[in-house]
């Protein structure tokens, strides 16, 4: 074989024109993918793609997975059997300030230790593409106003992290990971200790990065009704395994959210939301 082919992962050939396809679709595709941390196994022979420009809701009980699959998907896990590809190659191949230029994630504690001022948090997202000295270029703090103006924290760029509100904060990481330029945005519950109003904004504006970027949203969520709403493509994780996966009608049924969280519950078609809705019975 060649030694400047890489394997095509869909297709586990050597085929240089599906691989330059996958490329330029960005799909990443799951396969058969084991982990553990120590014995239990964590996850267990998850299988699934996703495609450029998805909206993709990752759901499940706690404990089932989530998170650890979302760290698979960033490159920061491997697997220990099965592969995750990103950009039509193996993640564990793509050299991680390549992957830090393609992919930028979301943790669920964005802390920030220091007092750092908007516009410095936000230019920190572009450090990967910053050259062997690390100063920030004019076309970098253009990139990163952008950014800001986007998420709508352009106004208070002068002020430090540590005065700004939950929901503020949240939009300032989200202008940061824009900043990387990125073509897949992974998150780990990105709304999890907003109110309701910051939650809304926060869907509707992944969902125009979705439609006006066509750049790639992954993102774990406990709130099954704001998954149902904006996402396009749902997976719902069980004790390890993926239980279900499709759109919310799909996924998002009375059976498969008793059997999964064992709660009492009512699923009912909301035609105004035109989706599902959960309601505690």
């Amino acid at each position: 074989m060649s030694q400047n082919r890489e394997v095509d992962c869909e297709l586990g050939n050597t085929n240089p024109k599906s691989e330059i396809r996958n490329q330029e679709n960005g799909r990443i595709e799951v396969s058969d993918v084991w982990f553990r941390y120590g014995t239990p196994w964590v996850l267990k022979g998850i299988s699934l793609p996703i495609e450029r420009g998805d909206l993709f809701g990752v759901i499940g009980p706690n404990g089932c997975g989530k998170s650890t699959f979302l760290r698979l998907l960033a490159g920061s896990l491997r697997p220990e059997r099965g592969r995750v590809c990103l950009f039509g190659q193996e993640a564990s191949r793509i050299k991680r300030r390549e992957l830090a230029r393609r992919l930028a994630v979301v943790p669920q504690d964005s802390h920030v230790a220091f007092p750092f001022s908007v516009l410095e948090l936000v230019l920190m997202g572009r450090a990967p593409h910053l050259g062997s000295l690390g100063f920030e270029r004019e076309r970098d703090l253009e990139i990163a106003r952008n950014a800001m103006a986007f998420m709508d924290v352009l106004s208070f760029e002068a002020r430090r992290i540590d005065e700004l509100s939950g929901g503020e904060k949240q939009r300032v990481v989200l202008a940061r990971a824009l900043a990387q330029e990125p073509e897949v945005l992974l998150l780990d519950e990105p709304t999890a200790f907003l109110d309701i109003r910051h939650q809304v904004d926060i869907h509707r504006l992944l969902g125009r990065l979705r439609e006006e970027r066509g750049l790639t949203v992954i993102l774990v969520s406990h709130d099954l009704n704001l998954a149902a709403r904006y996402c396009s493509k749902l997976a719902l994780f069980h004790e390890g395994t993926l239980f279900a996966f499709g759109v919310a009608d799909q996924v998002i049924t009375q059976k498969n959210i008793e059997a999964t969280y064992r709660a009492d519950v009512l699923v009912e078609r909301n035609e105004r939301m035109e989706g599902p809705v959960v309601l505690p019975r």
